[in-house]
């Protein structure tokens, strides 16, 4: 069996953040989960988990409980439990200075302002992990980055944010076969 991925989703937990623009994270890790009848029904490292395989290809699906800005934490834990390093991981999130319905692979570097990343290289120590970059957009003028990330979709922007998530999670799948997107 070839080495274990680890892919986490980022968002808030609770049902009031459930549909949030900053939860597409926990949507992409959710879609993959069905996807290949993954049930993520265990609780540990902070975080709600589950673990499957493609291919012979092992994966672990984590969706952290500590809030967005802490997420370094849950990732640390995970990383030690399941005996992986930061090239094993793969860390799924919006991203605000992406267009709308767009994803974009990125290897390593800074956080670009996204708490949940910026929380993960601070407990790292390092920002060279993989992450797949779900566009958002940017909040209309006049508007707060931050309480337009915690609002809910658009029912047209879902439109391009669906199709988005989809590309996001078979490009998370290449990743856990070895074929870097």
């Amino acid at each position: 069996m070839a080495a274990a991925v680890l892919i986490v989703g980022l968002g808030n937990p609770g049902m009031e953040y459930a549909l949030t623009r900053h939860n597409l994270g926990f949507w992409a890790v959710d879609r993959m989960a069905r996807a290949h009848r993954v049930a993520m029904s265990d609780s540990k490292y902070h975080s709600v988990l589950g673990a499957g395989s493609l291919r012979g290809w092992k994966f672990t699906l984590a969706k952290p409980q500590t809030f967005m800005n802490l997420t370094g934490k849950a990732v640390r834990a995970l990383l030690r439990g399941e005996g992986l390093g930061p090239e094993n991981l793969l860390v799924m999130h919006d991203d605000m200075d992406i267009a709308l319905g767009r994803v974009k692979f990125k290897k390593s570097g800074g956080d670009a302002g996204h708490h949940g990343v910026g929380s993960i290289i601070h407990s790292l120590g390092t920002d060279m992990f993989s992450r797949l970059r779900i566009g958002v957009g940017r909040p209309p003028s006049g508007v707060n980055g931050a309480d337009w990330l915690l609002d809910s979709f658009l029912d047209h922007e879902l439109e391009a944010v669906e199709p988005a998530v989809d590309e996001a999670v078979q490009r998370a799948f290449d990743f856990v076969v070895g074929n870097r997107p």
